[in-house]
């Protein structure tokens, strides 16, 4: 059975709330560059991520860690030209944030001047709450994230899924509490056990957006390369393939390259 979706002419930060208390899942993808963003704004995304993955999908790096705030910001403002409705929300990138309250408010202020974007993305609990505070005290929307943070993933050592131990899973009810407490518009939980992650979800009066967190969150959230299946190499439990891009494209290019070689393409009505 189908929940009725209030029509929301631009998605804000108030407007994931409202969806929260109504009852409405919250819809949450990637994109990196005007061309998919305005694809994925079109097709009535609610959020746009323009995630640190970029260093992935984009760059072919093996970690989030190499990517750059300038890079980010080329990113995020490419992305802002293609969205009208959605909510664009910029990742602060790996050493942007961490050491420095002061240099994370100036990271902040950089990703909202010169990316136009609407808000931004941190990960971690209590370590990070003074550069949180900074940033939300000059009006910038902060939406957290927990549980699998990539950033830190030499910390972890592995990918596998966080807090399924009592003493871990403690401390992130307890850093999921604090990040609405001082003031986060939502929250991300990754790759985290689904009855913790709906815990979380039901105890707290702001959105919880899971990526490998089950259904009883607030909304969801995928890297589009992933769904889209332009990336054959990534298969975690958590992903659909909405389709299978690289199968699609890697056929079509072939056809092209064909038919150039065999002088097929192009043909008389494809010439001046």
């Amino acid at each position: 059975m189908s929940t009725a979706k209030k029509d929301y002419k631009k998605i804000t930060t108030k407007s994931l709330i409202d969806m929260k208390a109504q009852g409405e899942k919250i819809s949450m993808l990637t994109a990196y560059d005007y061309t998919m963003a305005k694809i994925v704004d079109s097709a009535g995304i609610d959020v746009i991520l323009v995630g640190d993955s970029a260093s992935n999908v984009m760059a072919g790096h093996e970690t989030t860690l190499p990517i750059t705030l300038d890079q980010m910001i080329y990113h995020a403002s490419s992305v802002v030209r293609g969205a009208d409705r959605a909510l664009v929300v910029v990742d602060l990138p790996f050493g942007s944030y961490q050491s420095d309250p002061k240099e994370a408010l100036r990271s902040a202020i950089r990703i909202m001047k010169e990316s136009g974007g609407h808000a931004v993305k941190l990960e971690g609990g209590k370590e990070i709450k003074e550069s949180i505070k900074k940033i939300l005290n000059a009006g910038i929307p902060v939406m957290g994230h927990l549980g699998l943070t990539p950033q830190s993933i030499y910390k972890f050592g592995t990918y596998t899924v966080r807090a399924k131990e009592e003493e871990e899973a403690l401390k992130l009810i307890e850093d999921a509490k604090l990040l609405e407490k001082i003031g986060c518009f939502s929250l991300v939980l990754e790759k985290i056990p689904a009855k913790l992650a709906q815990q979380i979800a039901e105890s707290i009066s702001i959105p919880v957006i899971g990526i490998g967190a089950g259904s009883g969150v607030d909304g969801q959230v995928l890297v589009i390369h992933d769904m889209l299946g332009m990336n054959n190499e990534f298969s975690p439990r958590f992903l659909r393939r909405y389709m299978n891009l690289y199968e699609g494209m890697t056929s079509a290019i072939s056809q092209y390259v064909d038919d150039v070689k065999s002088k097929d393409f192009p043909n008389e009505k494809e010439q001046y």
